[in-house]
Formats: C-alpha cells, sequence, structure tokens
C-alpha cells in the first residue's frame, strides 16, 4: 500500500432520495456552507449534489481535479469564473460545465453571497469538505462558530491530494 490514501469507493446501490427545504446535512468549510442534496454513497457513487452559500470574497486558488468532472448552476448572486482560459461573469440563472482535469478557480462578487447547486460526477468529491470542515451546527452561513482559513488551509494541502485536488495556482484577484 501507497501512502497516499484514497478515499472509499462506493458501492452501495442507488437509491431514490428526497430531500425537504432546509432538510440536508449541512457542512461549513470555506467560511461557506454546504448542504448536501445527495451524497455519493445514496448515488451509487455516481453523482454529490449540494446547494452552496459563499460570501462575497471567497475565492479558490486555481485548481484541478483529477478525477471527476463538476458541474454549477448559480441561483443567485455574481461569481467571476476561470475555466481554463476562459473567464465568466457569472450571474443568476448561469449554468457552468467543467470536464475533469480543467483547472479552474472562483471568486464570488457583488454585494451578497452567492448560493448555487454544485454537482460532481463521479460522487466522492464532496466528502472533501467534510473532512476539512466541520458539520454545520445551523443551516446558515458559519459566523465565528467556524473554522478561521489558519486551520483550513493546512487540512487543505493534507487532504486534497487524495481527493485528486491539485492546486495549479493563485486565486483570482480581488
Amino acid at each position: 500500500m501507497t501512502t497516499e490514501s484514497k478515499r472509499p469507493e462506493h458501492r452501495d446501490q442507488p437509491r431514490v432520495v428526497m430531500r425537504e427545504p432546509g432538510s440536508a446535512r449541512g457542512t461549513w468549510a470555506m467560511a461557506s456552507l454546504f448542504e448536501h442534496l445527495i451524497e455519493a454513497p445514496e448515488s451509487g457513487g455516481s453523482l454529490d449534489v449540494a446547494l452552496v452559500t459563499q460570501p462575497v470574497g471567497v475565492a479558490t486558488p486555481l485548481h484541478r481535479h483529477t478525477r471527476e468532472a463538476e458541474a454549477f448552476f448559480l441561483l443567485d448572486g455574481q461569481v467571476d469564473y476561470r475555466a481554463g482560459d476562459e473567464l465568466f461573469e457569472l450571474y443568476a440563472g448561469c449554468f457552468l460545465f467543467l470536464p475533469r482535469g480543467v483547472p479552474h478557480a472562483f471568486r464570488i462578487r457583488g454585494d451578497a453571497p452567492a448560493r448555487f447547486l454544485a454537482l460532481a460526477a463521479p460522487g466522492g468529491l464532496f466528502g472533501l469538505y467534510d473532512e476539512i470542515g466541520i458539520p454545520a451546527l445551523e443551516l446558515r452561513l458559519p459566523g465565528p462558530d467556524g473554522l478561521t482559513p489558519e486551520v483550513e488551509i493546512p487540512r487543505w494541502a493534507e487532504i486534497g491530494p487524495r481527493y485528486g485536488l491539485e492546486v495549479v495556482g493563485p486565486p483570482l484577484p480581488e
């Protein structure tokens, strides 16, 4: 066995999942709220879906996923999104699909938090947020009860590679 561990395979059979508003399990990571609408074990490993709320200013470094394709449907807010060599200004109603391996980064802009539906296929990627963050005490953005960047950033560096996340550059500028 190598020193790099792999995330568990999801061999559960897919099942029908229905969640009422406000009933999903929540995670606080990246100063954000992730409401897990369907998780990899429930989808037989085929899909993760979360409703994500992120405050203005949140930005990711330029990174790529070696295992999953991702998609985003912006419900509210404004997001600057770099995908490969293209830069997009997303607003409510915009959809973006990212094939596996495409370097990407984003920054939440404007004067209100962004809310979007995030999808990853195959499933399993969103377990990364559980390992880096903490269970949400309530389905709201974290305040002082969340983790600070000083606590989270070392976790990203340690845990991200196990999920096939490779950081390849800096965040989008402010």
